[in-house]
């Protein structure tokens, strides 16, 4: 059929382009409609459903029952399994024939028993094809099986993407089909909606997009889309178009095929595996047929993942990584969250990622790769560096609310100095589908176009994953090299980086954190999962102080190093950043806490094993075994186990001892609490505390000093209830205008009372009713909707700059809000304390659980507890424990003498954070010490050693040893040298323990 006389003449107008983009139209005939031409059923379909999610060699075992298009399954998370009996018409020989199928779901083709591609109709995944060109002599007939999971690409929400799942969604299949598919058709359309889409978006001054235009019309007119023999002269058109290239100075696009999968978020972590599956195999396809097709994944957790559970798709995924197409990023075992870990935990993403992709892919990644997560921290920079990385890619920060960040491509400066080079892919997206008008956006957007002429173009759907598609690639293939557009290149991350480097000379560095203005109701959502991710993070540590105090005294001790690392990889896993902050739906976090109960039963039971071993023989019937891991000295009250539960005065313990003691007795007794007009006053000697008849703090006096901490006319420990209700992402967000609508809760005078009555150690109780519906008293009974918990401390103190622990050391951040930035920080992360200080006096705010804060002012403020109810309508319902404490305090001072101890630093601005065994050396009895500096400042330090060390080296974050870094072993002593927030790592190597 002739095309229309309306499109005969060149359309001058650009208003009208949108009108023959999609569908694309000739008269009445819809070009798009003829991507397909003969079809025909499929021979015979039949099915079963399960609750299970069964590997395939039991599934094909199952009663196939019949089934037809139009059959309903479910509910949700089940799993429907379809066997697929085709024929395939003799008159198609010479065709190439695919077999469409659309269901709600997400599926995954499996043939001669291995999966071959996954079908997605959310992402544009509907045919399977079966053969290119269907030969004489090829089999004609043949049984395939689609195994569909009951969930889309982004969970199964009810009604909004983030809501909660709807547990009774039913799912439908609504084709299967043989049909002949038209390549030729696919080419054609590719050509003109990209000819379109630069006529668009180049704009109507443009004289390249009137060249566009008229190469388009050129092509309508001498194509009809009845007589396939025209379809050559069009695309000869759009060949002659494409192929008149650009100058040397254009921009290039590097273009890298990506599936970013959330290892868990609106989906189970099982579900995840199959996700990989799905979308993996489907992007091995793609490179079979496309040879320079580039794929970057990242996540060793869900390789090892798949290795397991599809090991001969495992096994061609190695073989495509071997020829540089498959291409393993990050170096993390997931894509963790960049605040909430402490640093020994992101050390151990590293080091149990890159050992994997070391061990599985014969290298390690030379990127790190975080497209997707809510902040920064500012030792990140350091951490690569110590990890072999010195390239860093991620996009989460176009997501900013106040301020746009002024680069795409810098230098990256962490706490220590330690820099890399940072890129954000300038489309801001790492879902891209490879449209003119991405491709335009990519180079419009990029800040930092004047100082580098490249840039990143992740293409694929993502979070849910799916992938790349063949119709993106085929617009990018075709926009290789386009006058009037960017240059477009398949790309590796490798040469992308190798690109940027080149034209570094000249950019910017930033230094800092890279703070997220958004998703900052993170920092506190879920408080349980919280809570089990600092205590399993404390227990893991513990383990490994013991363990290898155990390992260094005895030589029937053996290192639990295989189940320390399933428990490590436990907590990586949870640490995700999409579960360890909360925003997640409710299967997740309950298995979340499953991970953590798993951790902390194991855990103990490792402790245990060492602390018999470190002291068998000893202590007596009698006596206590006094353990202290952290790296400080400590004076401890303890509750001993006698009757009445006295409290007794723990001897000195110093830094990482292990030591036998008999049980103390009771020191002389402090004056008892007093309870005078309703109010209470507690005094330990060191300092004096005053409650008001509803429990907050009217006074807390530091005594040597006669200092008071709380601001005059003020109270402490005051609760605040906030309004919080975000815009959109539920869990993820609280923005600044619940400041606005602060509620202070006030309790009932005549519930104070005294708890523990002198001796060593006195306390008061209280009890807050928050509304009728939560209370709170020695715990928390949750029960809200959308509000946001706080506890308030008003302190004597003025700085313009608060101080917040972060891993390895601390940073400072503003108390006012000058500024669009300054404001921005209305809600800040920390781990275990925060400080306002002035010249020789300040006030800590410390935790044992939480991660929100903010100091506003002199007020400091620790965010407890939040309400939401997307994705997890029951997120942090019900009860909750948790620890705070106000620390008022005088400048550092020097750190006191010790006695025993495994290890020791004689200057308290060095921390000794880890004591492990070394990784890569079982046999040669190694240790692995991390210290890290953590006042900032130059330190020269010695550290003592109590431990029988035959040798010491210098080595990085992944214990490689440094060739120049032995180190002088004097009268068991080593001298360190730290700048400024410097994290170095020993390796130790023990003398044999005495038999």
């Amino acid at each position: 059929m002739a095309a229309a006389p309306a499109l005969k003449h060149w359309r001058t107008t650009l208003e009208r382009v949108e009108k023959f983009v999609s569908p694309l139209y000739f008269t009445d005939c819809n070009l798009r409609g003829r991507l397909f031409g003969a079809s025909c059923p499929v021979a015979v379909l039949s099915s079963f459903l399960t609750p299970e999610r069964l590997p395939y060699q039991e599934a094909v075992q199952r009663d196939f029952r019949p089934a037809q298009v139009g059959d309903s399954f479910g509910p949700t998370w089940w799993t429907c399994w379809f066997r697929v009996e085709l024929t395939i018409p003799e008159a198609w020989v010479g065709q190439e024939v695919h077999l469409c199928w659309e269901s709600d779901g997400e599926g995954l083709v499996w043939r001669d028993g291995e999966p071959v591609q996954g079908l997605t109709k959310e992402g544009e995944k509907t045919s399977y094809v079966l053969t290119d060109r269907l030969g004489e002599r090829d089999p004609r007939s043949l049984t395939l099986y689609v195994e569909v999971a009951c969930n889309g690409l982004l969970g199964a929400g009810k009604g909004s993407m983030i809501a909660a799942p709807d547990p009774e969604k039913m799912f439908q299949l609504s084709r299967a089909e043989l049909a002949v598919f038209h390549r030729d058709v696919h080419m054609l359309l590719v050509d003109l909606e990209l000819l379109l889409g630069i006529a668009k978006g180049l704009g109507k001054d443009n004289q390249r997009s009137f060249q566009a235009l008229y190469t388009a019309n050129q092509m309508v007119n001498v194509c009809d889309p009845a007589q396939p023999e025209t379809f050559p002269v069009a695309q000869a058109l759009a060949s002659r178009f494409f192929g008149q290239h650009g100058g040397e100075s254009q921009h290039t696009i590097h273009a890298t095929g990506h599936c970013h999968i959330d290892t868990a978020w609106l989906w189970p972590f099982k579900e995840t595996v199959r996700k990989c599956a799905r979308s993996w195999v489907t992007a091995l396809q793609l490179m079979e047929r496309n040879p320079e097709f580039i794929f970057a994944c990242s996540q060793a957790q869900q390789l090892e993942w798949v290795k397991s559970r599809y090991p001969g798709l495992y096994s061609r995924i190695q073989e495509f990584a071997c020829r540089g197409q498959f291409v393993p990023v990050g170096g993390t075992w997931v894509e963790m969250d960049g605040n909430l870990p402490s640093g020994e935990a992101m050390v151990r993403q590293f080091l149990q990622g890159q050992n994997f992709f070391l061990q599985e892919f014969g290298k390690m990644c030379s990127e790190f790769w975080l497209p997707d997560t809510f902040g920064y921290s500012a030792q990140l920079p350091q951490i690569m560096h110590g990890c072999g990385i010195r390239r860093f890619l991620t996009q989460k920060l176009s997501w900013n609310l106040v301020n746009s960040f002024p680069h795409h491509t810098f230098f990256w400066e962490g706490l220590d100095g330690s820099r890399v080079l940072v890129h954000f892919p300038p489309g801001d997206s790492y879902g891209m589908q490879g449209s003119v008008e991405e491709v335009l956006k990519t180079v419009a957007n990029n800040r930092d176009k004047g100082r580098a002429n490249h840039s990143a173009f992740l293409f694929g759907f993502g979070d849910g994953g799916g992938g790349p598609t063949q119709t993106m690639l085929d617009r990018l293939k075709r926009l290789s090299n386009t006058d009037g557009l960017p240059r477009v290149q398949l790309s590796s991350p490798r040469q992308l980086f190798s690109a940027l480097e080149s034209d570094s000379e000249q950019l910017c560095t930033w230094v800092g954190e890279l703070f997220l203005e958004l998703h900052n109701g993170t920092y506190t959502t879920h408080a349980q999962i919280k809570k089990g991710n600092r205590e399993c993070e404390r227990i893991l540590h513990d383990v490994e102080l013991l363990s290898s105090l155990a390992l260094a005294r005895s030589a029937q001790f053996l290192y639990p190093a295989a189940q320390l690392q399933h428990l490590w990889r436990l907590l990586l896993l949870n640490q995700f950043h999409d579960v360890v902050t909360g925003s997640c739906i409710q299967m997740v976090a309950e298995e979340a806490m499953c991970h953590y109960e798993d951790i902390r039963s194991h855990g103990n039971t490792l402790l245990s094993a060492a602390a018999a071993a470190l002291c068998a023989g000893e202590p007596g019937p009698e006596g206590l075994l006094i353990v202290n891991t952290l790296p400080w000295k400590r004076i401890e009250v303890m509750a001993l186990p006698k009757p009445g539960g006295a409290h007794s005065l723990a001897p000195a313990a110093p830094a990482a001892c292990v030591r036998s003691a008999r049980a103390p007795t009771d020191s002389a007794s402090r004056p008892p609490p007093t309870k005078t007009d309703g109010s209470v006053t507690l005094d330990n000697g060191i300092i004096r505390v005053k409650l008001d008849p509803t429990g907050r703090l009217t006074s807390l006096v530091l005594v040597a000093s006669g200092r008071e901490a709380i601001a005059e006319g003020a109270v402490g420990n005051q609760f605040v209830l906030f309004d919080d209700v975000p815009l959109y992402w539920d869990a993820w967000d609280v923005m600044d205008y619940h400041l606005e609508t602060r509620k202070p809760v006030l309790g009932q005078a005549g519930t104070l009372a005294v708890g523990t009555e002198g001796g060593l150690r006195g306390s008061a109780w209280f009890l807050l009713q928050i509304s009728p519906n939560s209370r709170l008293s020695q715990e928390v009974h949750w029960h809200e909707a959308h509000k946001f918990l706080k506890v308030e401390f008003p302190a004597r103190v003025r700085s313009s700059q608060a101080t917040y622990e972060i891993q390895f050391g601390h940073l400072q951040r503003p108390t006012h809000y000058n500024t669009s930035w300054d404001w921005a920080r209305f809600e800040v992360w920390a781990h275990r304390w925060m400080d306002l200080s002035e010249h020789g006096f300040g006030l800590a705010l410390l935790n044992d659980c939480k991660y929100g804060a903010s100091v506003r002012g002199s007020i400091l403020s620790l965010s407890l507890l939040r309400a939401p109810k997307a994705p997890d309508a029951t997120a942090d319902t019900g009860r909750h424990e948790f620890t705070y404490a106000l620390m008022p305090h005088k400048a550092p001072s020097p750190a006191p003498a010790t006695s025993w101890s495994a290890f020791s630093v004689s200057s308290p601005a060095v921390v000794l954070e880890t004591v492990k065994q070394a990784e890569s050396s079982p046999q040669r009895r190694s240790l692995v010490l991390r210290l890290y500096e953590a006042h900032g400042s130059h330190v020269d330090c010695w550290l003592h050693l109590s431990l029988p060390v035959q040798e010491a080296i210098l080595c990085d974050l992944l214990e490689r040893p440094d060739p120049a870094g032995h180190l002088t072993l004097r009268d068991n002593r080593l001298k360190l040298t730290f700048s400024p927030f410097q994290v170095l790592s020993l390796l130790l190597v023990l003398q044999p323990p005495p038999h």
